[in-house]
C-alpha cells in the first residue's frame, strides 16, 4: 500500500432528505478521479482506503454513504428516520457528488456491500463509469443473506447458536435480519444494546476462514456497533432495495467498462460464486482468486486491488 495521505479538500454534500453525506479528495488534483465504495452498510470510508491508490496518478474521493462516518443525520440516532436510506438514495448521492465535483466518469473501487453499490451504480450509470476494481464481491440476494445469517451456522455451529438466540423464541426459524432490526428499534436502550452486540459478534466469526484472522476493534465503539448493526439489518431485511438477483441479471449492462475482480478462496461471508458468475455476463472483467483469502483485504488480497489500480492508472 501506499503511505498515508491526507485531503486536500472536504466537505458536506446536501443530498435532500434532510441529510448530509462527508465527502474528501485526495492524491492529484489533476488525476484520474476515482471513488472509494465502502462496505457495511455503515462501515464509513477509513484512512487506509486512500493508501490503495497512487497518489500522483489519482484524484481519489472518499464519502459516508447515509447515516453513517461524518455524514449526518447518524444512524446511530435511534431516531433517525431510515426509510430514505435505501440503494436508490446511495446510487443517487453518488451520482450528485459526481456532479457536484465536476467529474465526467470514475473508476469505483468497493469491497463487500461496497461492491454491491458499486454495480449498482454502474448498472444505472454506465457512461459515470471507466473502470471497476471490487473484491470480496456480493450482490445482495436473498441466498447470500440467508447463507450469511443462517446456512453459516453449519461452519460456526456454536456461534451461530448464540446468533440466533439473540431473538425471541417464535423468530428464530424466521428472518433474523429483520428480527434483529426490530430489537433494534426498541425503545428500550438495554434492548438495543444487546441486539448490537449479538449482531457485531456474529460479524466477527462469519467472515472469514483464513488463518490468523482477529476481532475487529471498531466493535468495540457502542455508537459504531449500534450505527452499524442498524444499517446492515435495515438494509439486509430489505434485499438491499433490489429485486432479488437484479445485480446478476443486469450484469450485461456492463459490458465495456473494464473490471478486475479480487475474491479469496476462504471468504465464506461472500462466496467466490457470486465473482464467477457475473463475469459470465460481463466479458469485460476479470477474476482473480486469492487463494489464502478471506473477506476483506488482507492474505494478499489488498496487493491485488493495489496491482489493479495501478494497471488502470498505467493505461
Amino acid at each position: 500500500m501506499y503511505p498515508p495521505i491526507e485531503p486536500y479538500a472536504s466537505g458536506r454534500l446536501d443530498v435532500g432528505d434532510g441529510q448530509r453525506v462527508h465527502w474528501e479528495t485526495c492524491g492529484n488534483p489533476d488525476g484520474r478521479p476515482a471513488l472509494v465504495v465502502h462496505g457495511g452498510p455503515g462501515s464509513g470510508a477509513g484512512a487506509s482506503w486512500r493508501r490503495l491508490f497512487d497518489p500522483a496518478a489519482y484524484r481519489i474521493v472518499l464519502f459516508d454513504q447515509r447515516g453513517c462516518g461524518r455524514s449526518t443525520p447518524s444512524a446511530a440516532d435511534p431516531g433517525t428516520d431510515l426509510s430514505v436510506n435505501t440503494t436508490g438514495h446511495l446510487v443517487a448521492d453518488m451520482e450528485a457528488l459526481r456532479a457536484h465535483l465536476g467529474v465526467e466518469r470514475w473508476l469505483l473501487c468497493g469491497a463487500s456491500w461496497g461492491s454491491a453499490l458499486s454495480l449498482a451504480y454502474a448498472q444505472a450509470h454506465p457512461g459515470r463509469v471507466s473502470a471497476l476494481v471490487l473484491f470480496s464481491v456480493v450482490a445482495n440476494t436473498r441466498r447470500e443473506i440467508e447463507w450469511v445469517t443462517r446456512d453459516m451456522g453449519r461452519v460456526f455451529p456454536q456461534e451461530w447458536a448464540r446468533f440466533r438466540d439473540g431473538v425471541p423464541a417464535a423468530e428464530r426459524d424466521g428472518d433474523l435480519s429483520a428480527a434483529y432490526g426490530r430489537l433494534l428499534n426498541d425503545p428500550d436502550p438495554a434492548v438495543r444494546e444487546r441486539a448490537a452486540r449479538d449482531w457485531c459478534d456474529w460479524e466477527d466469526v462469519h467472515v472469514s476462514l483464513a488463518g490468523g484472522y482477529a476481532p475487529s476493534p471498531r466493535y468495540a465503539d457502542p455508537v459504531f456497533r449500534y450505527g452499524f448493526a442498524r444499517l446492515v439489518t435495515h438494509h439486509f431485511a430489505n434485499l438491499g432495495f433490489l429485486t432479488d438477483g437484479q445485480l446478476l441479471r443486469d450484469a450485461g449492462r456492463l459490458a465495456g467498462i473494464p473490471g478486475v475482480l479480487v475474491q479469496g478462496r476462504l471468504d465464506v461471508s461472500g462466496p467466490p460464486d457470486i465473482a464467477w458468475r457475473l463475469t459470465r455476463d460481463w466479458p469485460d472483467a476479470r477474476l482473480e482468486i486469492v487463494e489464502s483469502g478471506g473477506h476483506g483485504g488482507g492474505h494478499g488480497i489488498g496487493e491485488r486491488v493495489v496491482a489493479a489500480l495501478d494497471a488502470f492508472a498505467a493505461a
